[in-house]
């Protein structure tokens, strides 16, 4: 099959997916305008098998969906955010085709030994266990056909749930937004950028022994398929039974993987599920995937670290200058003082020198209470355009709070916090950032 964006492939794309995407606006926008009961339980259900059944970045874009306050009811957040972790995986024959049309007809001869059956299967590609000649254990990424045809045709669909969503919600303009996730999901289609991004992550937690990264193939590499050292582990939602002290190393080891390469590089993992991670013996954690990464540039960096400031002083001028370093425009007394609402439950671990949860509540959804507050909020007042670099930063605020949540984690997150950015220098960051992205081949940030 070709793997080229083709007009054929982009019509297959909108037949297979239009029923479902255009079926749940039609059925939101009937009960929001006509007052038609809509069984949302059976529906949610309904729209995740379908979903489930259609590879490709449709499920994540469904995710990704379900973190927008409002964006869908709940009912379609919980089914939705199953999908990446069950997606069912292809068979023998579909591998064998993949991988020949990759690595050449011979391409079993390359491997002493190779699993046919995936280890895990996600949106845009799945997972097979294989072994060198060598003897060492590989994990190899192999991506599903016609995906950049997918991935123009679900963003297409996107960009169509959104202005159903607009039309009746002007709280968030869903522009940036759009344009933000389009850009990341293309680039994950390159497995070529991916492996340089996990060289990228090797060169920047070269000194974190809490965190481990895979080593790549690149001689058992393409721009579809992706070749590394398997990396042993246990998944996270494994650990939940453990001691508090071993789940609270875990979350220790998730910080800093997460927050060294922010503050040190300004380069962010901006995919939170969950089945990215796993754990070792030791608490330690393997990152396993590579496909979405953010680069920011210095100052917006400083802004993350402003805004603490600002709160913690109750300096408004310092977290007016914060929301405009990172791109926010025309802010307005009632703009800020919604936007320090939500800002307030982010760094509230951050404010406090003390161990605790993350979140004081036992709520199953990390900030969705408090984040469909402040969305009325900005309803009220008008709405509020996101700026583009801000919508993976929020996104992995979220997706890491939501893993500690999980963890039942009680750390001292004001001085996790603190040991990272107490000597901060933005100068300095810039250099790092620009030795180590320039040496890997990944764009610095715009």
């Amino acid at each position: 099959m070709s793997d080229e964006n083709n007009f054929g492939g982009r019509i297959k794309r909108y037949a297979q997916v239009t029923g479902a995407v255009g079926g749940l606006g039609l059925r939101l926008a009937g009960e929001r305008y006509l007052g038609l009961k809509l069984d949302r339980d059976r529906h949610a259900a309904e729209l995740k098998a379908a979903l489930g059944g259609i590879k490709g970045p449709l499920m994540k874009v469904a995710q990704i969906l379900s973190t927008i306050p409002d964006a869908l009811p709940k009912e379609y957040v919980q089914e939705l955010a199953q999908l990446q972790a069950n997606a069912p995986s292809m068979g023998w024959p579909f591998v064998r085709r993949r991988m020949a049309a990759e690595l050449g007809p011979q391409w079993q001869q390359r491997f002493a030994r190779f699993e046919p059956e995936a280890i895990a299967a996600a949106s845009l590609g799945q997972v097979h266990r294989a072994w060198d000649h060598d003897g060492t254990a590989l994990a190899v990424k192999l991506q599903y056909p016609d995906m950049s045809s997918a991935v123009e045709a679900d963003l297409r669909q996107l960009r169509l749930v959104f202005s159903l969503y607009e039309r009746y919600d002007k709280a968030i303009a869903t522009d940036a937004i759009h344009a933000e996730i389009s850009d990341r999901l293309r680039e994950e289609l390159d497995y070529a950028r991916e492996l340089r991004h996990l060289q990228l992550y090797r060169r920047m937690l070269r000194d974190e022994p809490r965190v481990h990264v895979p080593h790549p193939v690149p001689a058992l590499s393409t721009q579809r398929l992706l070749t590394m050292h398997w990396l042993d582990g246990t998944p996270l939602m494994q650990m939940l039974q453990r001691d508090q002290s071993f789940r609270d190393e875990v979350a220790i080891s998730m910080f800093r993987a997460w927050y060294v390469p922010f503050y040190f590089y300004g380069v962010i993992h901006g995919d939170p599920h969950l089945g990215n991670y796993a754990v070792r013996p030791d608490a330690a954690v393997n990152l396993l995937d590579f496909g979405c990464i953010r680069v920011f540039r210095p100052d917006f960096v400083r802004g993350v670290i402003d805004l603490r400031d600002a709160l913690e002083r109750e300096d408004d001028d310092l977290a007016v200058h914060s929301y405009q370093t990172w791109g926010f425009e025309g802010l307005t007394r009632e703009t800020i003082a919604v936007l320090n609402q939500w800002a307030r439950f982010i760094y509230a671990p951050l404010l406090d020198d003390s161990a605790r949860k993350i979140a004081e509540t036992n709520s199953g959804q990390y900030g969705r209470e408090v984040a469909e507050a402040v969305h009325a909020e900005l309803r009220r007042i008008g709405g509020v355009k996101v700026p583009r670099e801000f919508v993976f930063m929020d996104r992995a605020a979220i997706g890491l709070g939501s893993v500690f949540m999980h963890l039942k984690a009680e750390v001292n997150w004001y001085r996790q916090f603190m040991d990272l950015v107490s000597d901060f220098d933005e100068a300095a960051l810039a250099t790092r950032q620009a030795e180590a992205l320039t040496s890997e081949g990944v764009p610095l940030a715009a």
